[in-house]
């Protein structure tokens, strides 16, 4: 096991970009599998190695900065989910509604009947059913 430690000193190792690949390569597997593509089987491969290559990469600098990249890019679909996954859990306490002004997604409780509701950013007054 020592020299498996030796080897892997000042690797990069395992980040987010690479495990984004691997899941890649698997759901490209499954689909060459039940479609009988032996091209998608291919290159399903293709997203493997490159994993493995930045992986075993001594260019940690570069890497990193991929990573980052990817990260970047993959933010905003991260952010929405959590936004949406909030949104699903306080559903049966709150009731969202849009500004018709600005656009601003507001957070009101439920159960309070009818009520006019002031935005916060715009001041813009509304009424809406809660």
């Amino acid at each position: 096991m020592n020299w498996l430690k030796k080897f892997m000193m000042e690797r990069y190792g395992v980040d987010q970009l690479s495990m984004a690949l691997v899941i890649v390569s698997v759901l490209l597997a499954l689909i060459a599998q039940f479609t009988s593509r032996p091209l998608i089987a291919f290159i399903s491969y293709i997203p493997l190695g490159i994993c493995i290559y930045r992986m075993l990469s001594k260019n940690i600098a570069k890497r990193s900065m991929e990573n980052y990249k990817f990260f970047m890019l993959i933010s905003p679909l991260y952010s929405w989910f959590k936004k949406t996954q909030s949104r699903i859990k306080t559903l049966k306490t709150h009731r969202y509604f849009r500004c018709p002004n600005c656009k601003v997604t507001l957070r009101l409780p439920k159960g309070k009947g009818e009520i006019i509701i002031t935005c916060p950013k715009c001041k813009n007054k509304f009424e809406k059913e809660t």
